[in-house]
């Protein structure tokens, strides 16, 4: 999995493509402790036009600057919104189809590239942009840190990270309680979540998904060379957090 998912991991890839070509599709994400989330909406929202946005992104958007990194570009609706707009914009995923949906729909720069290969080899950025939840791809604090790190080094003296995060507290769910609760018992933040992607005989491997609080993600980010500055909210427990290079 070193420069990608292979096709029979490619679950999410295969529901892209599928969705791009026949407008139909079944998202499938399962949690180690054996919950099963089916989305019949998502596969849609990945292709969906600016003012189709949620409040969230669309307020995001108005701290894009200079030449942008869309990590986790899926269908490339963030990248191709920017492009549109003359941003200098490189799309990256861990997904071989993903990335060929991108280039099918026009996305001039879109690489196969998994979140811990990133380097200044890709270039210098000035916004890296984590929509759809992305800060997730961190997978846990650790690596988080050690991630953020290697973003300073990649970007520019001024740049922001723009990611999205869901405050795991929100919620009144027992499953989800109950996980939390495990969680905290191995030592784990209750939103540091085990999953893996399923769609039709396509399966991704288990992966480490992190979810956090604003709290949280401002005691991660100590350290790093970045600092949370502000949020852009809409209804729910989803945010945008707007991370502002800082010195280390």
């Amino acid at each position: 999995m070193d420069n990608g998912l292979r096709n029979h991991q490619d679950a999410y890839g295969h529901l892209l493509l599928d969705y791009f070509k026949k407008r139909r599709g079944i998202e499938v994400v399962e949690r180690e402790d054996g919950l099963i989330d089916p989305s019949e909406t998502l596969p849609a929202y990945y292709f969906t036009e600016f003012e189709d946005w949620v409040v969230r992104e669309r307020k995001a958007t108005r701290f894009v600057k200079g030449r942008v990194l869309d990590i986790g570009c899926g269908a490339g609706r963030i990248s191709l919104y920017l492009q549109k707009r003359g941003f200098d914009v490189q799309g990256v995923d861990i997904s071989p189809l993903a990335i060929r949906v991108c280039k099918s729909r026009g996305l001039k720069k879109a690489k196969l590239i998994p979140i811990t290969k990133l380097n200044s080899k890709l270039g210098i950025f000035d916004t890296l942009i984590m929509f759809g939840n992305n800060f997730g791809l961190f997978g846990n604090p650790k690596r988080a840190r050690w991630l953020l790190r290697r973003f300073y080094r990649m970007t520019t003296s001024k740049a922001r990270i723009l990611a999205e995060s869901v405050d795991p507290y929100q919620t009144h769910d027992p499953a989800h309680l109950e996980y939390h609760k495990l969680n905290k018992s191995r030592g784990k933040l209750p939103g540091q979540l085990r999953l893996r992607v399923r769609y039709r005989k396509y399966m991704t491997p288990w992966f480490e998904y992190l979810i956090v609080s604003k709290k949280e993600m401002q005691s991660i980010l100590k350290g790093t060379g970045w600092k949370l500055t502000k949020t852009t909210n809409s209804k729910g427990p989803a945010y945008i957090a707007v991370i502002q290079k800082d010195r280390i």
